[in-house]
């Protein structure tokens, strides 16, 4: 899980805008159900993590992952966007097999041979 430092420093400006701190507070991304491709990313700010979330680190942005998650988007980078169509992040998911219009909503095909993680 990365951001692009233009990404990073786009929502840093975000946390200063809205009070937050850098230092103290991470993005939490995850993926929900719905939207439609049949999954959508999620996005928030956070200063708590559970001993469910993984930790990283990119261009001195903490970002915080549950693992179930993390199977859908663990590779992904996240980008920003200054084009006037369409301002904004942009998920760049390897695993994603397909999406839609709204660059928000992914698909993903998983092998029937792959094996579960024994935390799930």
């Amino acid at each position: 899980m990365t951001f692009t430092e233009n990404a990073a420093n786009e929502i840093i400006k975000i946390m200063r805008r809205d009070a937050l701190d850098p230092a103290n507070t991470a993005v939490r991304m995850g993926v929900k159900g719905g939207g439609c491709s049949g999954f959508t990313y999620t996005l928030d700010f956070e200063e708590h993590r559970t001993k469910r979330d993984l930790l990283y680190e990119s261009h001195g942005l903490s970002i915080v992952v549950d693992k179930k998650s993390n199977l859908y988007i663990g590779e992904t980078e996240v980008d920003w966007s200054y084009n006037l169509t369409d301002r904004g992040l942009k998920f760049n998911n390897p695993q994603a097999k397909g999406s839609c219009g709204c660059k928000t909503s992914f698909m993903i095909d998983i092998p029937d041979n792959s094996e579960r993680p024994s935390w799930i």
